[in-house]
C-alpha cells in the first residue's frame, strides 16, 4: 500500500455507524469482513495495526431491546457489558479466519492519563505488537461516565496513539473529511484535504454528530487530530462506510490529512523533557558512554538515587561529576532504586522478592 507504506505503526479508529445498522441494530459483518482483509494486507507489509472500536453500546442496545434515543447511564452501561461480548467475538471470528489472532483491551480515558495505568497500558500493547497480536481497544464503557455521555473514541484513538508511539491515526467514519461548512446543508462548501496546521478558523469548521448511533461529530475528530499531531502522529478522516476502506484510501479516495510535524520519537522524548523532575539518579562513566549510544540505564551503572518519585515519574540523570545530562520516566520506585544500586540484572529478583522490569530507565523513556 504505497499511501500508507512509510507508516510503520498505524491505529484506525471505527465509529459505531459503520459497525452496526442503524436500521437493524445488527453488526455489519460483511464490512467487518472486507476491514478485516484490509487489515490483513498491512499486516503482510509489516505494519503494527491497532484497533480502537466504538460499537458496544449500540449492540447491546439492540440485543437488550432499548428502543429509547437517549439511554439512562445505567443502560448505557449495561448494553455496553452485553455489547461488548459481541463485539470481541466479531473481530476474533473476522480476524482467525486469516490466522491472526485478536486481544481486547479495556481502557478509559483516565486509564492513559494515569501515569501509572498509562505506563501498564504503554507494556501490555507494546507486548500484544511484539506477539503480532491485532489488539481491539475498547473504550471501558461498563464503568464510564463522561466517555459514554461525550463520545470520545475519536480523542482515545489519538491518545492510544501517543501511548504507543504510532505514526499515523486512521478515522474510519461517516464522512470523507473535512469540510469548511456542513456540505449537507451549504453547497458552497469546500472540501480541504490537507490541513498542516490546526487554526482557529479549522476548528470552526467542525460540526456536531448527525447520525443518531454515532457519538462523536467533528469536533471530536478535530480535537483528536491536536493530540495525535502533537505527539508525532498524523491523523486521516476519510468515509469508511464503503468496502475495503484503507485499500480505498491507500488508493487517493477523498480524505483529510492533517500532518504531524515530529516524528513519534522526537515528540516523546519532547514531551519528557518539558516533565519537572521528582527525584535524581547518577551514574558513572560507563553507564553515561552507554546512555549516549543508545541504551537504556540499568541498575549496575547506578551510583546513587536522590529524591521521592514513584514507578512512572519523570527523574533527572547525572553523570559523575555531578552534570545533569537527561531525564527519563523511572521504571522503579525510590526505595526499589536504591536497593539496586549497582546489582545486575539476574540480581533484582533475589533483591526486591520479584521479577524484574529490567532496565531502570529504558532508552524510549529517556532524552537526554
Amino acid at each position: 500500500m504505497a499511501t500508507l507504506k512509510k507508516y510503520k505503526r498505524i491505529v484506525i479508529k471505527i465509529g459505531s455507524s459503520l459497525l452496526v445498522s442503524d436500521k437493524t441494530g445488527n453488526l455489519n459483518i460483511d464490512w467487518l469482513k472486507a476491514l478485516a482483509s484490509d487489515i490483513v494486507t498491512l499486516k503482510r507489509k509489516k505494519h503494527d495495526i491497532i484497533v480502537v472500536s466504538s460499537g458496544s453500546i449500540a449492540l447491546g442496545r439492540e440485543a437488550l431491546k432499548l428502543t429509547s434515543k437517549s439511554l439512562a447511564l445505567e443502560e448505557s452501561q449495561a448494553a455496553a457489558a452485553v455489547g461488548q461480548i459481541q463485539l470481541a467475538r466479531a473481530y476474533e471470528d473476522v480476524l482467525a479466519t486469516h490466522n491472526i489472532t485478536a486481544a481486547q483491551v479495556l481502557v478509559t480515558l483516565e486509564d492513559i492519563r494515569s501515569r501509572k495505568r498509562y505506563l501498564n497500558s504503554r507494556a501490555t500493547l507494546n507486548q500484544l505488537l511484539s506477539m503480532n497480536v491485532v489488539p481491539i481497544v475498547n473504550e471501558n464503557d461498563t464503568v464510564a461516565t463522561e466517555e459514554i455521555r461525550y463520545g470520545d473514541n475519536d480523542r482515545l484513538a489519538a491518545q492510544v496513539a501517543v501511548t504507543v508511539g504510532a505514526d499515523l491515526v486512521i478515522l474510519l467514519s461517516d464522512v470523507d473529511g473535512l469540510y469548511s461548512a456542513d456540505p449537507s446543508i451549504d453547497m458552497a462548501a469546500k472540501f480541504i484535504p490537507e490541513v498542516t496546521e490546526i487554526t482557529p478558523e479549522i476548528e470552526a469548521m467542525a460540526g456536531e454528530a448527525r447520525n443518531v448511533i454515532a457519538k462523536g461529530g467533528m469536533k471530536t475528530k478535530i480535537i483528536a487530530a491536536k493530540m495525535a499531531t502533537s505527539g508525532g502522529a498524523s491523523l486521516v478522516i476519510t468515509r469508511g462506510s464503503t468496502f475495503n476502506p484503507l485499500e480505498l484510501l491507500n488508493a487517493g479516495t477523498m480524505s483529510t490529512w492533517f500532518k504531524a510535524k515530529e516524528n513519534p520519537q522526537q515528540a516523546r522524548k519532547s514531551w519528557i523533557k518539558s516533565m519537572k523532575a521528582c527525584g535524581d539518579i547518577t551514574i558513572d562513566p560507563g553507564a553515561e558512554e552507554a546512555l549516549k549510544i543508545g541504551k537504556s540505564l540499568l541498575p549496575a551503572g547506578v551510583l546513587s538515587v536522590s529524591g521521592k518519585f514513584e514507578r512512572g515519574d519523570p527523574v533527572d540523570i547525572s553523570n559523575s561529576e555531578g552534570l545533569n545530562i537527561g531525564i527519563g520516566i523511572v521504571r522503579y520506585t525510590a526505595l526499589e532504586a536504591r536497593k539496586l544500586i549497582g546489582s545486575r540484572l539476574v540480581e533484582v529478583e533475589k533483591i526486591l522478592g520479584y521479577p524484574s522490569r529490567k532496565a531502570l530507565i529504558h532508552r524510549d523513556d529517556m532524552a537526554l
